[in-house]
């Protein structure tokens, strides 16, 4: 399968080998022993989530606080998103810097987010179906948000006017979110 790392260590882009003709086409979209042997760790995926969403919203900046970390494996299956990832490993070189990539039902591109990130995305178009593979269990008392818009992260979401929840209008400023990590030790 091939497969590009990113310039964060440990982000993965997969693109499957797709078998198009006059019918359509045609491709795995998940094969756990193909996937892990690519990532490297030995990770379960045990839950699976999509979501649908209009133009112009924007979902995030979400992470699940260890024991509860969730790594994702994301894809569009219909329209398009930005899919943005931001490191919040503490100890990592890459430590609040993002990658941000085109995800569409036209590339059928995978992103792997391994525990440790949190992410978003923006729907670039009406009734975009989102498709979440993770690795733990959703638990809302180890949930916390990184605010989208904080100004240290430097995201260019290519939206002035974004639709956001409540929820993640009231997200961590990026010290905040520290200060979270190290009181829980994660």
């Amino acid at each position: 399968m091939k497969h590009e790392r990113l310039s964060i260590t440990d982000l993965i882009v997969f693109y499957p080998r797709v078998f198009n003709d006059s019918r359509g086409f045609f491709f795995e979209s998940f094969n756990q022993q193909k996937y892990l042997e690519i990532i490297g760790e030995p990770y379960e995926f045990v839950q699976d989530n999509i979501s649908q969403s209009d133009k112009n919203v924007l979902r995030g900046l979400h992470l699940q606080l260890a024991p509860f970390s969730q790594g994702k494996l994301v894809s569009v299956l219909r329209g398009a998103v930005l899919d943005v990832a931001v490191d919040v490993r503490l100890n990592s070189p890459t430590f609040g810097e993002h990658v941000a990539i085109e995800l569409s039902e036209d590339n059928q591109q995978q992103l792997w987010i391994p525990p440790g990130f949190a992410h978003g995305f923006l729907s670039l178009h009406e009734k975009t179906l989102f498709s979440y593979k993770c690795t733990n269990y959703y638990a809302p008392e180890n949930e916390t948000t990184l605010l989208w818009d904080d100004t240290d992260l430097r995201i260019n979401w290519g939206c002035n006017e974004p639709i956001v929840s409540d929820k993640d209008q009231k997200g961590l400023l990026l010290p905040d979110l520290v200060s979270l990590l190290k009181k829980r030790n994660v």
